[in-house]
Order: structure tokens, then sequence, then C-alpha cells
């Protein structure tokens, strides 16, 4: 049975991708502040961590490694950033820079980037001592084109380049890293700026959808010569011929439509 490690999975696309690798057939290590209450499967091994520390991100490595020997998928979903999009009945998402809040930045630089960074640098190890492993850090068409606000592209700016550079050098040990990018993504937050008005959900995945994609890579016998690529989450689907969880096949987004 093949080994995954999900972090940020209490709820959104973490929580989407724990569900979709639990009914694909993994082991699921599940990690998120809040994971011992979130609605997940049975089977999926919950770790209490706050990602802002890393003694607890080292402790929940060290649990998959007494728990489940090895590991061959980690799926960096920890993040903070859609949190609080509205605050006193106003959509603080689309300020600019310098009035946007102070726990935006921390949110998603901290809780999203760096913490990626600290569990790949855990990961990285259990997977080179193999030769062979799949990394994705989940990112957005945000690090491509000014989307709601500038401490969005910085963030996905930076994970994209940090998934380039890391293929580089875990390519040589069988180790591949991509960044996906999902679509609209129906999680709870976003969910709750549609009721606003602020979002359109015509065309948006449910969290697990990501999760069929991400398992139809970990399984793609060319995985290899995607390793550094951005991909994106509906043209991989395509590719598969996967579907979301009510039958639709959600379009590829566009950069210039965004």
């Amino acid at each position: 049975m093949p080994v995954a490690l999900v972090t940020g999975a209490s709820r959104g696309v973490g929580r989407g991708v724990a569900i979709g690798l639990v009914n694909a057939g993994f082991k699921v290590f599940a990690t998120g502040r809040s994971i011992l209450t979130a609605e997940l499967p049975e089977p999926v091994v919950r770790t209490r961590c706050d990602h802002l520390r890393n003694e607890e991100t080292k402790a929940a490595f060290a649990r998959v490694a007494t728990e489940g020997g090895e590991l061959d998928l980690l799926v960096n979903s920890a993040w903070g950033g859609y949190e609080r999009m509205v605050e006193d009945g106003r959509f603080t998402w689309p300020l600019p820079f310098w009035e946007q809040p102070d726990h935006r930045s921390t949110s998603m630089l901290d809780a999203g980037v760096r913490a990626a960074f600290e569990a790949c640098s855990e990961a990285a190890p259990m997977m080179v001592r193999k030769r062979r492993g799949l990394i994705v850090n989940i990112s957005f068409w945000a690090a491509r084109k000014h989307l709601g606000n500038v401490i969005y592209g910085v963030a996905k700016a930076a994970t994209d380049k940090m998934s380039s550079d890391m293929a580089h050098e875990l390519r040589p040990h069988g180790v591949t890293v991509v960044s996906l990018y999902p679509g609209l993504v129906r999680t709870e937050s976003v969910l709750l700026a549609a009721q606003g008005g602020w979002l359109d959900l015509s065309n948006s995945d449910s969290p697990e959808f990501i999760g069929r994609v991400i398992n139809a890579l970990a399984h793609d016998p060319a995985l290899m010569e995607r390793s550094g690529k951005v991909l994106v989450a509906a043209e991989v689907s395509a590719e598969f011929g996967i579907s979301d969880v009510d039958g639709r096949k959600p379009r590829p987004l566009a950069l210039e439509t965004l």
C-alpha cells in the first residue's frame, strides 16, 4: 500500500486530497491544527500539527517513518491564505498591498511557503533513500498574473520556484517535484465568499477532485518527465479521463480570462 502525507488536511483542498487518496488505496497520514476533529474517513491517520512550528513538522514525519515505514507521496496543502477573506462584512482580499491585513502575509508566506519548504526538507531524505517519490506543492495562477493581491502572487510564485529548484536537486535521486494548479475549488472559505456574490462557481472543482488528479500522477509511468513543471489539474484530468465527484469535467482555466 503506497503511503502519503497530506499537510493542511483539516479542511479545504488538503481535506479533499486526503479523501481522494484514501479512496484510491493510499495509507494517508494527515496533518493540521484541527485535524483531530476534521471530517475524514476512518482510515486516515491524523496528526495534530501546526506547520509554523518546525518541531511539530518533524514529529509528524517521524510518525510516518514509524507507522508507515516509508513515504511515497507528500502533498503540501497547508495554507491559511483563504481564511478571513471577508472581515466585518468587507471583502478584504483585493485591497492594495499597503492596506492588506497583517495576518494575510503570515498565512501565505509562513504557513504556506515556509511550511511547505520544511515539509519537503523532511520528506526528501525518506524518498532519496529509496530513490523514488513524488512531492506535490499546491500552487495557483497568481504566480503568473495579478489575482486579488500582491501577497498572493508572491507566495505562489515562490512555491513554483521552490518546486522547480527542488526538482533539479532531486532528479538524480529519482524523486519528482511538481507544482499543481487547481481551478477554483469549493473550499469552505470560497463557498463563504461566493455567498456574497464575489465569486462565480460555475466552473469550479470539488476538493476531492484534486485528490483524484494527484492519484493519477502518482501512478503515471512517465512521472519523472513532469518533474519541475507546473501542472494544471484540469489539464491532467483531461489527459487521464478523470471526472469530478459529480461527474463533471472542469474546464482548464485560461490565463487571459482569469
